[in-house]
């Protein structure tokens, strides 16, 4: 079958160049919602010293706050596919509180889900690859490639800024998607047919012990006016490097098109997300990176984001042949976490004592 990929069109393919976030995608919090916010917080603290997966709509209340959540739901799919929540008093909560109140925030949009083999529900984005000896990409510091994560929305809250730099990039799937149809129909076609993956080995080993998509995996699907994208760069090239694969120029021209498209000018977006901050993004119609950031040396200091990955029950499943990281492999990851292993006071401690003992985190076998 012939494949004649078209433009989609929606409010979701926004040029960065031309978009006013401020404008189309910043909810600032008023003083009603943060008394609601405390309120909540307090309702649950009440409730004795409850793990991440007890902190629920019910546990956490936000008869306000909620609604607006829910209808979150519908932008974040149907508009532009991003907001930020802002105005939250970063220095009236504890880092443990930032989080309870965060993972309460993803309870109300979606179902918070494992980030890795780990199993762990919030992750914490921070450069600690002087301590793991393996670390990957939202452990390292630096600039970021333009990916999407492997859920139906991620979400970052800043709890500590960096030294300087690091903003957060992100760009429109649909957009860039649109743009390639008009102007590389031939990049296009080799998009939607999609490449071979393989993902982290330890992914693979605690989930269901598939390491390679048996089929390639499209960039892009369309179905019923709605775009999903699942671009993973490194995937790919990771599968012709183990010989799974083979990538011809034509490919990585393809392939580096997506990359070349999401950081020029006329597409990307760059946010500065301030401490206290939130960003929701649609991971299927939005592309997201960072740009470089010098850091602080003490791991107390350094630039510190938490992470969600959740899904979305009320949207549509992901297209099958999308899916790399499966249901199976997400409750197998699951037995892998401790409880409270996330909250970030714990986790800083950690990796503090180990950077002062001169050790190395090294994944279990």
């Amino acid at each position: 079958m012939t494949i004649d990929p078209k433009p989609i069109a929606s409010r979701a393919s926004w040029k960065g160049s031309t978009l006013d976030w401020r404008a189309d995608a910043l909810h600032v919090f008023r003083p009603d919602e943060i008394e609601e916010i405390d309120a909540g917080l307090q309702h649950l603290r009440g409730l004795g010293d409850l793990d991440l997966p007890e902190i629920t709509p019910e546990t956490f209340p936000l008869p306000t706050v909620g609604a607006y959540f829910a209808r979150l739901r519908d932008e974040l799919r149907w508009g532009r596919g991003f907001v930020l929540l802002r105005g939250l008093p970063r220095e009236r909560y504890s880092a443990d509180d930032m989080a309870r109140i965060y993972y309460g925030f993803g309870a109300h949009l979606g179902a918070p889900g494992p980030q890795s083999w780990q199993g762990e529900l919030l992750g914490n984005v921070i450069d600690v690859s002087d301590i793991e000896a393996d670390p990957r990409g939202y452990h390292k510091g630096g600039r970021q490639n333009f990916h999407t994560d492997s859920s139906d929305v991620v979400a970052l809250l800043c709890l500590r800024r960096a030294k300087a730099g690091g903003k957060s990039r992100i760009a429109s799937s649909v957009g860039i998607h649109d743009a390639i149809c008009e102007r590389r129909p031939d990049i296009a076609r080799r998009l939607y047919e999609g490449f071979r993956y393989r993902r982290m080995e330890l992914d693979a080993r605690f989930g269901e012990g598939v390491q390679v998509s048996e089929q390639p995996v499209p960039i892009y699907v369309a179905r019923d006016g709605e775009l999903s994208s699942y671009y993973m760069l490194n995937y790919a090239k990771m599968a012709a490097e183990h010989g799974f694969s083979t990538l011809s120029d034509f490919d990585l021209e393809a392939l580096e098109e997506i990359q070349r498209l999401a950081n020029s000018e006329e597409f990307h977006l760059d946010m500065s997300i301030e401490e206290g901050d939130i960003q929701f993004l649609n991971n299927r119609i939005m592309l997201h990176s960072r740009t470089h950031y010098e850091d602080w040396p003490e791991v107390s200091q350094r630039r510190h984001m938490l992470r969600l990955w959740l899904q979305m029950p009320s949207w549509p499943a992901m297209p099958a042949e999308q899916v790399l990281h499966t249901a199976g492999d997400r409750l197998l990851w699951r037995r892998q976490r401790r409880p409270g292993m996330e909250f970030p006071t714990a986790y800083i401690e950690d990796m503090a004592q180990y950077l002062r003992e001169g050790r190395k985190l090294v994944a279990a076998a």
